[in-house]
């Protein structure tokens, strides 16, 4: 497949008190891992696909090296199949991805399974085996730290159906019977050449940063309504990525 970019829109809504919704522009990439994009040399700044910034951070290998590793040791052999990677680029040496999505495939095509893996400010990671059924809609126990504002019991039920003109992907957390958090990614699809990317770069500068920086806005606001927030230790911060 060729490398796509998709112009984006995330959207959180928090129900319990006290509430908060937002919604922002992003733009994503979406990869064959084994045909990462060849930039220009003077754009590559602006999309690097490292593997550092994926699974365990000081582990040796590229991203499809690392996920076939991850996928390894919890009984999934692609034997080489496909897998589409959706997440945000480095930018001028940063990046930040709350999730990133693997749809992995078999060699006839069929897929055999999607991987979310998750990131938290504190520099937790953590992933998610997901076997999503024809509507792309898979649930995992919640099992990782996102939130100081969150617990940590739940499920996620997700719908992950694989991007095609348009990105249609959504995460609803469950706890006791109701849904207290739901998040959305919804986007178009682009081009990815050089001048796209140009000019994706100048209508949404420094993606990665600005995602940062307005999870810390939001955690201020939700701090400042004196929103909960439940103990948690220094570990459980890390998640199941980090060594």
């Amino acid at each position: 497949m060729t490398a796509a970019l998709y112009d984006a829109t995330v959207a959180h809504v928090r129900r319990i008190d006290p509430p908060l919704s937002f919604t922002h522009r992003v733009y994503l990439w979406l990869v064959d891992l084994d045909r990462t994009p060849r930039l220009p040399r003077w754009l590559r700044p602006f999309a690097r696909f490292d593997g550092r910034d994926h699974f365990v951070q000081d582990e040796p290998g590229t991203i499809r090296e690392k996920l076939d590793a991850w996928l390894a040791d919890r009984g999934v052999d692609l034997r080489g199949g496909r897998v589409v990677m959706l997440a945000g680029a480095r930018v001028l040496g940063y990046v930040f991805n709350p999730i990133t999505l693997y749809w992995c495939h078999r060699p006839d095509g069929e897929l055999a399974c999607v991987v979310a893996e998750v990131h938290n400010t504190y520099r937790g990671r953590h992933a998610y085996l997901l076997h999503p059924d024809a509507r792309g809609r898979a649930s995992a126990a919640k099992e990782f730290y996102v939130s100081p504002f969150q617990t940590g019991d739940g499920e996620y039920r997700m719908r992950v159906p694989e991007p095609d003109s348009l990105l249609s992907v959504s995460v609803a957390l469950r706890q006791a019977g109701s849904t207290p958090l739901t998040a959305t990614l919804r986007g178009v699809r682009r081009a990815a050449g050089a001048g796209d990317l140009v000019r994706m770069l100048l209508a949404r500068p420094f993606v990665p940063q600005r995602v940062t920086a307005l999870i810390r806005k939001h955690g201020v606001a939700l701090w400042l309504r004196r929103a909960p927030m439940p103990k948690v230790t220094p570990a459980g911060r890390l998640g199941g990525l980090n060594g």
